[in-house]
């Protein structure tokens, strides 16, 4: 199978994080993409007519788009336990959502920051995506580290992801100062092999 893969992207991210986690890593080819806002990648809109990251080709040549069809789908190919069964698997599917929502947000604000000229960014759309960012790491910290601090599934691999690419794209904004509880579980978190392993590279 192949990955359409770029190391600045949350979502590839906590795709190859799963991959890690699950120990098949070697299993999936990471192919490299170049495509961005303005120029999408021809193979990759080859295969996602959306053109967006991640998108995994498998064997058969069909492809999955959306980085939650795709972790489902490896989840389930190796045999993984990172949707748990019964009522706590919609606390892991709304977690996720959540993870993955913040990481919309923050790419959002990237995308306004980094790629509009100064005079045309507009400050009250950034901080509006901010401000989602910002009550969702609130919640994260007054209602989930029960369940953050429980077996890894899907919704620890999001939310990572999400926080790691805040840092990334956003490290000024601070967001450890009054969630002092998810700042720690985060950087325990970071620690593991497969978020070292998929670290995006600088600048």
């Amino acid at each position: 199978m192949k990955l359409f893969h770029s190391p600045a992207s949350p979502f590839v991210r906590k795709v190859v994080v799963l991959l890690h986690e699950l120990d098949k890593a070697d299993e999936v080819e990471l192919a490299g993409v170049t495509s961005t806002a303005f120029a999408s990648d021809e193979g990759l809109a080859a295969s996602n007519p959306l053109a967006k990251l991640p998108a995994l080709v498998r064997d058969n040549g069909t492809t999955l788009y959306d980085s939650r069809v795709i972790t489902a789908f490896l989840n389930d190919l190796y045999g993984g336990k990172m949707y748990p069964a019964g009522t706590s698997r919609w606390e892991t599917l709304t977690l996720e959502a959540t993870g993955d929502g913040m990481m919309d947000c923050a790419v959002s604000m990237a995308y306004e920051m980094r790629l509009r000229p100064e005079e045309m960014q507009y400050g009250d759309w950034i901080e509006a995506q901010w401000a989602k960012v910002a009550r969702a790491i609130s919640v994260l910290n007054a209602r989930w580290m029960s369940h953050l601090s429980g077996p890894i599934d899907m919704g620890h691999i999001s939310v990572a992801c999400a926080l790691s690419y805040v840092d990334f794209r956003h490290g000024a904004r601070n967001w450890r100062t009054g969630n002092e509880a998810l700042a720690a579980w985060h950087a325990q978190f970071d620690s593991r092999a497969s978020m070292q392993a998929t670290q995006p590279p600088a600048g």
